[in-house]
């Protein structure tokens, strides 16, 4: 890792020194391919189908990385975050293979299934209002009364060079990709995209995928600084917080570009790939395919990785369910 303007930089070979430590907790996740979808976009679509991960999320691979690189002493207070989900049951999920506690701060909001996750892993959670503002208040009590190692759910060296595994793991698989599609919320994904493609495949573009109604990001992109929302609302929960500034670094100096989705456009597509792929996803890994149905010229006749984040969804509450 390296410092720069004041951050902690990860650097590719920690994303080498990440999957030898996370590689017995967590799986090589399948890519999968469907000739319908396909031809619906006139692409060629390769889906690196996370969904099956280990914790059902991408956000293993960080919270390993970050878990297990923490020496006795460091790990002995156990560890902190605050997450609307996937963070939140990974880090838990991480934090019980190591046998230490894991403190969780979740919005009261966040789906039922992803609370029921995290205790199941052993997690203890302390619920707060759906705002980053409110997040952040109620993270900083936790914290103060526990005295444990916080691990941000994205903007944190650690965890970005455990996400880059996700797509070095792509680019292993698949020969010849020309652009990867990724969710992005606060930006943990999409940096560990950058700075494994910008290091191993500077020539692939890097296109982030997000929801109109939180498009805080694309602003942020078009603005050239960060603009934050403090709560906005859609239907893909796990996309809703804000870029900070290590994530920010990342997004400004190697996404192509941020596309975004409306909210009946990503449940559709969410619907879609469930009938064609017969796979689990949840409405924030939707997000990218249905980026790339509504700007079919940016990826048309193209090889395209699509990064499918997780699967961890309340099947009680579906998007398309009425009533």
């Amino acid at each position: 890792m390296k410092t720069m303007e004041g951050m902690v930089i990860p650097e590719f070979d920690d994303v080498i020194a990440a999957h030898e430590r996370i590689r017995p907790y967590v799986h090589r996740t399948p890519v999968l391919t469907s000739s319908y979808l396909n031809a619906l976009t006139g692409a060629e679509l390769f889906f690196k189908c996370e969904n099956f991960q280990k914790a059902g999320a991408f956000k293993v691979r960080g919270a390993c990385n970050a878990v297990f690189g923490l020496s006795d002493a460091e790990a002995a207070k156990g560890v902190a975050t605050h997450s609307s989900g996937n963070h939140a049951l990974s880090l838990s999920y991480a934090a019980g293979r190591r046998g230490i506690p894991c403190h969780v701060v979740m919005p009261r909001t966040a789906p039922q299934a992803k609370k029921d996750a995290v205790r199941g892993y052993g997690g203890q959670i302390t619920e707060c209002e759906p705002s980053t503002t409110s997040r952040e208040a109620v993270f900083a009590e936790v914290q103060a009364r526990t005295g444990a190692e916080f691990v941000h759910p994205y903007n944190d060296p650690r965890v970005i060079a455990g996400q880059g595994t996700c797509s070095r793991e792509l680019m292993e698989q698949v020969e010849g990709l020309e652009a990867v599609v990724a969710p992005i919320g606060g930006g943990g994904m999409i940096s560990g995209t950058c700075l494994t493609l910008s290091n191993i495949a500077p020539g692939v573009r890097i296109y982030a995928a997000e929801p109109k109604n939180a498009d805080d990001a694309a602003r942020s992109f078009r603005a050239g600084h960060i603009i934050a929302d403090d709560a906005p609302e859609t239907v893909a929960d796990g996309l809703k917080v804000p870029l900070k500034d290590l994530t920010w670094h990342f997004v400004k100096n190697h996404v192509t570009d941020v596309l975004t989705a409306e909210e009946d456009e990503i449940v559709e597509a969410m619907k879609t790939t469930w009938k064609r792929m017969k796979i689990v996803i949840e409405p924030s890994c939707a997000v990218p395919l249905a980026t790339i149905l509504k700007n079919p010229e940016v990826f048309r006749g193209k090889r395209v990785g699509v990064i499918i984040t997780g699967g961890n969804v309340d099947l009680d509450r579906l998007p398309w369910m009425k009533g």
